[in-house]
């Protein structure tokens, strides 16, 4: 059915839900199975001024990235044809440029990311995802 199968984690639950589907898919079609997470660089335009997050946020959100990435790939290790990897970018564009540089023949994303504002940011992620796609997305609530 599918060949190669793109996730994108964030470690929230439905990102972990995501995660476990692609792999029940992956292991029914022995698929090759590409877990990912964007790594983003948040920053703030107020009028001309581009304001960046304190280097602290920044070594602390790497950090993060880093437990996402092993996270993931414990959660993977079983599987003959899978691993993680580390993008960075803007999360949709990210996730969509990477899928055709793989040819991912399945998306599979979470609805909705981690809570409060970031929700509403990677809420918008899977819209974008499921919009500008050009293979099949299975979102997962």
């Amino acid at each position: 059915m599918f060949t190669s199968i793109l996730v994108a984690y964030d470690g929230s639950e439905l990102s972990q839900r995501a995660l476990a589907k692609a792999k029940e898919l992956a292991g029914e079609a022995n698929a090759k199975l590409e877990v990912v997470h964007v790594l983003h660089h948040p920053v703030v335009v107020i009028g001309e001024a581009v304001v960046s997050p304190p280097r602290s946020y920044e070594a602390e959100y790497i950090q993060l990235t880093q437990s996402l990435i092993d996270q993931a790939n414990r959660e993977i290790a079983g599987l003959p044809n899978a691993k993680a990897s580390l993008l960075q970018g803007q999360p949709a564009d990210a996730v969509l440029d990477y899928a055709g540089e793989i040819g991912a023949d399945l998306i599979v994303i979470g609805s909705r990311g981690l809570s409060g504002l970031n929700e509403w940011v990677l809420g918008s992620v899977s819209h974008h995802v499921v919009q500008h796609a050009r293979v099949p997305v299975l979102v997962i609530k």
